[in-house]
């Protein structure tokens, strides 16, 4: 039977995934405070729980916690992205090279289904769920390539330039386009690896290129009303 999660806990992960949405649409900036006292009030939840939320965010390095200063969203520097984008640059091509030429019948059908989420997102506009596909893609291919140390590698990098892509990229989409992706599937499919490392490089250069590490976001932010204009908190019964 799958473990279902409690009133309290089913409560805090939907005000983690609320404030995480709103770093990634751009409507929390890099750097702005997040007064424990005013999302006590914007969610209706006591103070323990609201720490518990952002002890969670923090983990995930959505959040940075000061002490003695409060919560603040978290601010990449422009060498810190920098430095994750040349860190993927240097693993991600080779592993595409490698997925062509480890890839198995089973998990063709798995990336099909990651592109075509993906490109639904697309569609819709949802530019969090976009981000996030993305992300699920360029591990999928590491799992392909069968390589557990650079998927470990990956998957901490895919979240942390998720977040960056979230906060410095194009407001009104995400920069990692499914066309791409679909390119990269089709030389795998081909077991072209040299194509499929090329078409990774160029991809994530591509993404490299669409970021404005230099932009001068407004931190400050209505916390009340911010999440106040959301719907309501889903009460969960047992």
């Amino acid at each position: 039977m799958p473990h279902s999660l409690s009133p309290e806990d089913a409560q805090e992960a939907q005000i983690v995934e609320r404030i995480y949405e709103a770093v990634i649409d751009q409507r929390l900036a890099p750097g702005a405070k997040l007064s424990e006292a005013s999302l006590c009030t914007a969610f209706g939840v006591g103070r323990m729980r609201i720490r518990r939320c952002l002890l969670i965010l923090a983990s995930r390095e959505v959040v940075d916690l000061q002490p003695n200063r409060g919560a603040y969203v978290a601010q990449p520097s422009a060498q810190q992205a920098r430095e994750i984008f040349e860190a993927r640059l240097a693993i991600e091509p080779s592993l595409a090279r490698l997925a062509a030429e480890r890839l198995k019948r089973r998990e063709v059908k798995a990336l099909q289904v990651l592109l075509r989420n993906e490109a639904q997102a697309h569609k819709a506009g949802n530019r969090r769920e976009a981000i996030r596909l993305s992300g699920q893609f360029h591990v999928a291919l590491a799992q392909v390539a069968d390589n557990a140390v650079m998927l470990r590698i990956v998957k901490d990098l895919v979240t942390r330039s998720s977040l960056i892509i979230g906060m410095y990229g194009d407001p009104g989409f995400t920069n990692c386009r499914d066309d791409d992706h679909l390119a990269i599937v089709d030389a795998l499919l081909a077991k072209d690896g040299a194509l499929a490392e090329q078409l990774m490089k160029a991809h994530l250069s591509h993404i490299t290129e669409h970021l404005d590490l230099d932009r001068q976001l407004v931190a400050q932010a209505d916390l009340v009303s911010l999440f106040g204009e959301s719907a309501p908190l889903v009460r969960v019964r047992v």
